[in-house]
């Protein structure tokens, strides 16, 4: 191994939970901080239930769950606007010019002389 290129190596760093429990582990730092453990867990404590939600990563990702439910039923909204537009645009009859006589060709009533 080249000297004077590696970390100092501590065989006996302490990794210290959030819950309190601690144990020992070889690294690089001395002393390492960790947010859950096996003893905390809720896959290993059997509560799966309860959601660990450290950071707020939970809530963000709640809120960005409603966002898309409401954009997306805003969108199926305009999609169906959009489509009874269409269907009324449809339902225009376009009138050709040729079809449209002068008024001076009409008698006083609206009909052709």
């Amino acid at each position: 191994m080249k000297k004077n290129i590696h970390p100092k190596y501590y065989p006996e760093a302490k990794v210290v939970c959030a819950c309190g429990n601690t144990w020992t582990t070889g690294s690089t730092v001395e002393i390492l901080r960790a947010d859950i453990c096996s003893k905390c867990h809720p896959f290993f404590t059997g509560q799966s239930q309860r959601l660990v939600d450290t950071g707020g990563q939970v809530t963000r990702f709640t809120k960005r769950f409603e966002r898309a439910n409401v954009l997306g039923a805003e969108a199926k909204q305009r999609a169906t606007a959009r489509a009874e537009r269409e269907r009324a645009r449809a339902l225009v009859e376009i009138v050709d010019e040729d079809e449209i006589q002068p008024i001076a060709d009409l008698s006083e009533n609206g009909e052709p002389k």
